[in-house]
């Protein structure tokens, strides 16, 4: 079954932010993701997508997007021995919130693991077609994710034991 671009767009964009969002943290460059995934949809197919999976090829392509962005930043980021003048205010994390600072920590492939295991709901198989690997890379991935966030400050305790 074809469908337009259009029809895709207004029926997924919600979801696939919501997505972009988990991925990367940031709401602008979520929906700039997005909105680039429907260029190179658009690019591509024009505008009838004759593809039998239209959400999982766009979640490739943010991901991938993602990827390729975080390689140009890590490429150009510098880092300086001075502070800005001014502190951000600090937020009241609820446990629920703590989790997203602690999932950006991650390597951005490990971060895409877990997304689309916890958050979508994915079986390995299919988070590996996403991703462009082999399943057991998806489980080496999400192992080694789980080993970060073990020893993560904010899971230990006073004395230095896990909690």
């Amino acid at each position: 079954m074809t469908t337009t671009l259009t029809a895709f767009a207004a029926q997924h964009s919600i979801g696939l932010t919501r997505f972009a969002y988990v991925l990367t943290g940031d709401r602008q460059l979520a929906e700039d993701l997005v909105q680039d995934c429907f260029l190179a949809m658009h690019r591509r197919f024009g505008e009838t997508l004759p593809i039998q999976a239209p959400v999982a090829y766009a979640r490739k392509t943010i991901a991938n997007g993602q990827a390729s962005r975080m390689r140009r930043r890590a490429s150009t980021e510098t880092i300086t021995d001075t502070l800005p003048d001014t502190g951000i205010q600090a937020t009241d994390l609820t446990d629920e919130d703590a989790t997203w600072p602690m999932l950006a920590t991650l390597p951005a492939r490990q971060r895409a693991v877990l997304v689309l295991r916890y958050y979508l709901d994915l079986p390995d198989d299919q988070i590996a077609q996403t991703l462009g690997c082999r399943a057991g890379t998806v489980r080496s991935l999400a192992a080694r994710a789980f080993a970060t966030l073990r020893a993560h400050p904010m899971l230990t305790d006073v004395e230095g034991s896990q909690a």
